[in-house]
């Protein structure tokens, strides 16, 4: 049987016999005591920044890195091996080579649109860290919500952090919540990548800052949907609880919108040691497209002073951005030509992009018509089909692997409130990102949805061991002829 690896390997070969495992408990016990026992070399200059080796026989675990990161997802496959008969756990004995196909790979979290806690994202980064995700970016601002505490200008979270969307109750995160996310990210081997949207997105921001945010546009998209969503059109001044988006704007032409960006960007590298600052520049629909260039020229420059590398939505292709910056396309796997555009325009000025097509990897798009939670503006609802069967490289015409920095799974939470929800709109569509980004192309051996499907569907009873609440999706079989389902 295929063993059920999710992100799978570069090389699998099973050599036959099995690794019978002492001691009961969960899996994850058995796989730290199997872990502790390994022989281990962490000093082999062959498997890369996030490469390993590991070998199972019926005299133990070996396991060979270069990096302390390619050895903890080593661990991570370790533990996806571990089965169960009527005789107790075992591994297959097996001799596995892997490492990864882009070098981002990651799980966007809006905590703006509802506020989620640092115990919430803290375990998020755990679970992703086991499908070998290595970025978490949290998109901190937005209309309905400024999330995180700024020293230098307390007045963002005193006055734009009180409530959430549909009039849910609001929060931010103080400084020691941003330490302790951090230190969670590092312990799994995770970057955290801070988002401050602008020059859209930001009425929170005018909430104690009228005079850099202009009065909101109010266009036809965001009156049709309020009318279907419900809640009040946006007013300046008042906190907005709705859906709507891009009828904000910062004003190119005011005095302070440099003095403040330099504080907040300043300040959130600070907070964050990973090497990147997303600037947001997405759905700026109210300002005008030479403001648009301006504030966003801006806005990446400042975040590349701070040493940190600018990455934006891929909108601010347009703009002109700092060598080696990252764009983020959020489009559809048929691009908007415009879209499409804006990313090519981006890499050929020496840049790179990460992709997270929104009809494939946007988390919170409904799974069927049925889903209590979730959008369906991105050609939804998403099954967990579509969301696998795709692949980067065949995204945008053009756009190759050497230009893909990475694949980014996205969660938007304007209809997602607490971690219940996260987990069951995350899994297991999350696990279609995470092998769209570590995983050889789709079509290699096992690249195919039959193979994901079934080794999703084995890993079923020990997510549930983990306390996951994944959505059990009747695309997937989680109840087929398998050893897990003695437990």
């Amino acid at each position: 049987m295929t063993p059920a690896l999710v992100p799978w390997p570069t090389s699998v070969t099973l050599t036959g016999g099995a690794l019978r495992a002492e001691g009961a408990g969960t899996r994850s016990a058995v796989a730290a005591t199997l872990a502790r026992d390994a022989s281990r070399d962490t000093s082999a200059a062959e498997y890369g920044a996030e490469g390993y080796a590991l070998r199972v026989d019926g005299d133990g675990v070996v396991i060979e890195s270069s990096t302390a990161a390619g050895a903890f997802y080593a661990e991570q496959t370790l533990e996806q091996l571990i089965d169960r008969d009527d005789d107790g756990f075992f591994l297959p004995c097996a001799d596995i080579r892997d490492e990864p196909r882009f070098a981002y790979r990651g799980v966007m979290l809006d905590v703006a649109r509802h506020f989620h806690s640092a115990s919430t994202v803290i375990s998020l980064i755990g679970r992703a860290a086991a499908l070998k995700l290595n970025a978490l970016h949290l998109h901190l601002t937005d209309d309905q919500g400024w999330r995180v505490e700024i020293a230098s200008h307390p007045e963002l979270t005193e006055r734009g952090s009180s409530s959430s969307t549909g009039g849910d109750p609001g929060g931010f995160y103080t400084r020691d919540d941003v330490r302790l996310i951090v230190e969670a990210a590092e312990r799994h081997h995770m970057i955290v990548v801070p988002e401050i949207d602008v020059p859209g997105h930001t009425h929170a921001l005018g909430l104690s800052h009228p005079d850099l945010v202009a009065d909101p546009v109010i266009g036809e998209e965001v009156v049709a949907v309020t009318a279907e969503y419900g809640g009040e059109l946006p007013r300046a001044g008042a906190p907005y609880t709705g859906l709507g988006v891009g009828f904000s704007s910062l004003r190119a032409d005011a005095a302070g919108t440099e003095a403040l960006l330099r504080d907040v960007f300043g300040e959130v590298a600070a907070m964050t040691p990973g090497p990147y600052v997303h600037l947001g520049g997405d759905e700026a629909l109210g300002t005008s497209t030479d403001d648009y260039r301006a504030l966003v020229a801006l806005a990446s420059r400042i975040v590349a002073e701070t040493g940190k590398t600018p990455v934006a939505w891929h909108e601010a292709g347009d703009a002109d951005l700092p060598d080696g910056s990252v764009v983020q396309f959020w489009g559809l796997l048929d691009p908007d030509p415009e879209h499409a555009r804006r990313v090519i325009r981006a890499v050929s000025r020496g840049g790179q992009v990460v992709l997270s097509p929104a009809d494939a990897i946007y988390l919170d798009m409904k799974y069927d018509a049925s889903s209590p939670m979730g959008l369906t503006w991105a050609n939804g609802p998403t099954s967990v089909e579509r969301s696998y069967a795709w692949d980067p490289a065949d995204v945008i015409a053009g756009i190759t692997d050497e230009h893909i920095l990475g694949v980014e799974a996205a969660m938007w939470t304007e209809t997602i409130a607490d971690a219940a929800a996260v987990e069951a709109m995350a899994f297991p569509r999350i696990a279609s990102a995470a092998e769209a980004a570590w995983s050889r192309p789709l079509g290699s051996p096992q690249r195919d949805w039959a193979s994901f499907r079934a080794r999703v569907g084995r890993r079923g009873p020990a997510w549930r061991e983990a306390g996951i609440r994944f959505h059990a999706s009747p695309e997937i079989d989680w109840d087929q002829d398998s050893s897990y389902n003695q437990l």
